[in-house]
């Protein structure tokens, strides 16, 4: 499956298009290497995404083209979830 497809259908980015732009900035890694939004997203892959001041690293669990909204999370595993705050 494509990576931005991946992020839309795990809801971890809303949409295709931001997804899109997100890889087009190199925001987006898989497997430590910058990925365009075509990559191909396969089960055990690390995929990292820096937007803003948020830094997400999770490994893919699944590959689904749809699943309900409940069970999205389920697509994935969370490695790390941080947010920079601003420093004093």
């Amino acid at each position: 499956m494509r990576l931005d497809k991946f992020l839309k259908v795990a809801r971890i980015i809303k949409r295709r298009t931001i997804a899109k732009e997100a890889c087009d900035k190199k925001q987006v890694l898989i497997n430590d290497r910058p990925a365009k939004a075509g990559a191909e997203v396969n089960t055990g892959d690390l995929i990292s995404i820096h937007l803003g001041q948020r830094r997400l690293k999770i490994k893919v669990a699944a590959v689904k083209d749809t699943v309900p909204a409940k069970e999205a999370a389920m697509l994935y595993e969370l490695i790390e979830d941080y947010k920079n705050k601003h420093e004093l």
